[in-house]
């Protein structure tokens, strides 16, 4: 079973933190044991197995109870969110790579040494329609140190979305990993749906977990507002990375 990270109220990257093990309905806490023997003595029922820790109530308050996990649906359910949301969407890459990337016509063209920021799509095209009307449409993706093969495909590709009206930056995974981000792909839609991605070991997409979860919609408003503050625009970064 995998952990996944939920929130903290730690500035410095240490305790206390929630996470939830993923396929049950549990919550693993992390914080300073309890060992003031005062406190210990007053404990109910306690087994030998169990431990105690410390959090502060605003971690709690912040980041539980949540809802039940939202099942999952396939990514089509969220295309209509594409052209419907008001104000902003905005998105979290966090991977190495992903199999639609792999499986595109761009891929090979790529390999081949050729420029992959031209041309048109469905997607490009949506993005000018929307952000031609004043909506904005975001994403920060993380880069690994060297970027891997995936991420610099995403990086010869980015230009093309930029231009179309999309504002595309970067922000390298030790960054990310100081500042706490989730280590999961989402897509955050007004500050009110999020969107979560589901993926399988070949980086192919299985669907998403949609939510209007207050607890989840906090978080990724805090994610996105952290990885914005310092991710590096594309053209900025490109040239950066080649220096």
């Amino acid at each position: 079973m995998t952990l996944r990270f939920i929130g903290s109220t730690s500035d410095e990257g240490d305790c206390p933190t929630l996470y939830e093990i993923e396929g049950t309905d549990e919550v693993l806490v992390q914080g300073d044991r309890e060992t003031n023997p005062e406190h210990l003595v007053q404990l109910r029922d306690v087994k030998p197995r169990e431990t105690f820790v410390r959090v502060p109530r605003s971690l709690l308050t912040r980041f539980a109870p949540r809802a039940e996990e939202p099942e999952l649906q396939p990514f089509s359910s969220v295309s209509h969110l594409f052209r419907e949301f008001r104000h902003t969407a905005w998105r979290l890459e966090t991977r190495g790579g992903y199999a639609s990337d792999r499986n595109s016509p761009k891929w090979a063209h790529w390999q081949a040494g050729e420029d992959i920021a031209g041309g048109t799509s469905a997607w490009l095209e949506n993005v000018a329609g929307q952000t031609a009307a004043g909506k904005r449409i975001e994403r920060v993706r993380l880069v690994d140190e060297p970027p891997t093969e995936g991420q610099r495909f995403l990086l010869a590709s980015a230009p093309g979305n930029v231009r179309a009206g999309e504002d595309i930056r970067n922000l390298t995974r030790a960054r990310a990993e100081q500042l706490r981000l989730p280590d999961y792909d989402f897509w955050l839609f007004d500050s009110r749906t999020v969107a979560r991605f589901a993926f399988d070991e070949s980086d192919t997409t299985l669907g998403v977990y949609v939510t209007e979860d207050p607890a989840e919609v906090l978080a990724a408003c805090q994610a996105r507002d952290a990885a914005w503050h310092h991710a590096v625009p594309t053209r900025q970064f490109a040239v950066a990375s080649t220096v």
